[in-house]
């Protein structure tokens, strides 16, 4: 399990390759076309500059609307039927047939030698044998469907761009035919091997890709039912700390669940903080617990029968007084705890450091070390509050001896009653990009007649020291925010273009609005602040879970595919060179 996160994030940069498509297929339109245009002038006066203008006028315009027609074409043989994927193919496509017919005038200009039309044939067999790797990985074409279509866009634009009477000389050409078919049997081959690359813990890796692709478009049908086939049912548990006034008029819940946010958006229960929290009226913060990737919801079905059992939660005990916090900090690493009786509540965090998930081993020997000492259920939040790698040994080993220190001091802390007062930004405009739809929160807590703030925002970590920056700025106001907790929402108000497929809070907000917006709750969860009791629930169901294989699985898949794909490149490469001392 502590080495989960690397096939977690190894995933996450493969799949990130896909950014290398344009954002908008209106830019790949028009860059097409600006490519189609540019292969006609090219053609015209580099390689055919005897013509006269007359025979070639017309052909700039014909190859534009030929480019168009097929394009919308090519729709109507994708799975999906979606255009923007047959643009950016058809972008790439272009690129390649111009980038050979480029590298045809230079080998002429260094060699020495004539200008071949070589080269333009050999651009379009090149054309034809990207649309097979592009149609059998992304667009859900099988092998021979893609053989019967890849020719259309290439061999159309091919017909138009030349006079006739070159159509037969160049397309039996012995030499064109050779390099040509061997490129085609090249895109078949590497198609075939990376489609079983993922074997046999994963029978296909392209539809695994396709479904991911889809549900980028917000199509995750595909996407859901491969990862609920290959997920198990296991028992997961739910801890929240209820405070509600002594009539019962208000209250709010701090909530740790089991399951993780994930795998991504929009699939399973990538948005299950927010869920919770509207399930809950908008009065909690939704903690990330000590959890990974492998307790994913990997479908809605899921995620909805999460949430009705939800309701069932026990109360197991209840009180009226909690101690001041407790703060340890060892080198990097700091833990807070309160304890509620003799239920102990623990904040982890390495902030401004970060790290990675806390591995599930120093849950379990944390909540073993509070056994030991006789606590009853021990609650812990990972505060996921700054970027960083796994967490480190040493590190690791530091978080560690400060939780044991906390739990050891918490045992001799007096208890006091408890005021609470709740306020998040449901009523303000804090609509950004780095932010999840929960927004933000903030729980004062009056304990001793001093008042103790907790942040909370429904986000996907923190940026490196806003954490700090933020604590200071209600330091300036003589107010103490003892942490900022993130839920590890993955869902995206907008698509990230980022290596890491996310923004993280603050990177694009900034710590100064923040701070700003958490001074305003704070004020208004202070200004409701009242008595209050605790309960302390808990609530176990049986789920589908991801579990760790089907990450392994998927992990070795996408790096046997790069491999395949980098062996294949070089091979395409290497024979491409020879073709230019022809």
């Amino acid at each position: 399990m502590e080495n989960q996160p690397d096939d977690v994030s190894n995933i996450h940069n493969r799949f990130s390759l896909t950014l290398i498509n344009p954002s908008s297929h209106y830019f790949s339109l028009v860059a097409s076309l600006v490519i189609g245009a540019v292969i006609t002038l090219t053609t015209y006066f580099a390689y055919l500059p005897e013509l006269d203008f007359e025979q070639v006028w017309y052909r700039l315009p014909a190859i534009i609307a030929v480019l168009v027609l097929t394009q919308l074409l090519d729709t109507r043989f994708t799975k999906k039927r979606e255009y923007s994927k047959s643009l950016h193919s058809s972008l790439f496509a272009n690129m390649l047939w111009i980038v050979t017919m480029l590298f045809g005038l230079l080998a002429s200009v260094v060699l020495v030698k004539e200008t071949s039309l070589f080269f333009i044939t050999l651009g379009m067999f090149l054309f034809a044998s990207f649309r097979i790797g592009i149609y059998t990985t992304t667009l859900g074409a099988s092998l021979k469907k893609a053989w019967a279509i890849c020719f259309v866009q290439p061999m159309a634009m091919f017909l138009v761009l030349l006079p006739q009477d070159l159509w037969i000389p160049m397309l039996s050409d012995s030499l064109s035919l050779g390099y040509g078919i061997s490129f085609l049997i090249l895109a078949s081959v590497w198609s075939f091997m990376t489609d079983r690359a993922g074997r046999p813990g994963m029978q296909s890796t392209h539809k695994t890709i396709q479904a991911y692709l889809a549900s980028q478009g917000n199509d995750f049908s595909d996407a859901e039912e491969i990862m609920e086939d290959r997920s198990s049912e296991t028992k997961v548990s739910t801890s929240q700390i209820r405070l509600s006034t002594s009539k019962g008029d208000k209250e709010f819940r701090m909530v740790l669940p089991e399951i993780h946010p994930g795998p991504y958006h929009p699939v399973g229960g990538s948005n299950i903080p927010y869920l919770i929290y509207k399930n809950l009226e908008s009065s909690a913060m939704v903690m990330h617990s000590i959890s990974d990737h492998a307790l994913n919801l990997p479908s809605r079905n899921e995620v909805e029968s999460y949430l009705e059992n939800l309701e069932n939660s026990k109360v197991k005990e209840e009180g009226l007084q909690c101690t001041e916090p407790v703060t340890v900090q060892i080198n990097k690493s700091r833990v807070i705890g309160l304890l509620f009786g003799n239920n102990p509540l623990l904040f982890l965090s390495l902030s401004p450091h970060g790290m990675e998930d806390i591995p599930s081993y120093m849950k379990n020997e944390i909540e073993q070390y509070a056994k030991n000492r006789n606590y009853k259920k021990t609650m812990i939040v990972d505060c996921h509050n700054a970027m960083g790698e796994e967490i480190s040994k040493e590190d690791g080993e530091d978080m560690l001896k400060a939780a044991k220190s906390c739990l050891d001091t918490l045992i001799s802390k007096e208890s006091y009653p408890i005021e609470y007062g709740y306020a998040n930004s449901d009523d303000m405009d804090v609509w950004t990009e780095d932010l999840g739809m929960g927004g933000l929160g903030i729980v004062c807590l009056k304990i001793n007649n001093k008042k103790y703030f907790l942040g909370w925002a429904d986000a996907n970590n923190m940026e490196n020291g806003v954490r700090e920056k933020i604590v200071e700025n209600f330091a300036k106001r003589d107010c103490q925010l003892l942490e900022i907790c993130t839920s590890d929402t993955h869902y995206q108000p907008v698509k990230a273009r980022n290596k890491n497929g996310y923004y993280q809070l603050g990177l694009i907000t900034g710590a100064e609005k923040l701070s700003k917006w958490f001074l305003e709750i704070a004020r208004n969860a202070e200004a409701s602040a009242t008595s209050a009791k605790y309960e302390i629930l808990e609530n176990e169901t049986s789920v589908k879970v991801m579990g760790q294989g089907i990450f392994e699985d998927y992990s070795k898949a996408l790096d046997n595919s790069l491999k395949i794909t980098k062996g294949f490149a070089i091979g395409g490469c290497v024979l491409f060179a020879t073709s230019l001392f022809l």
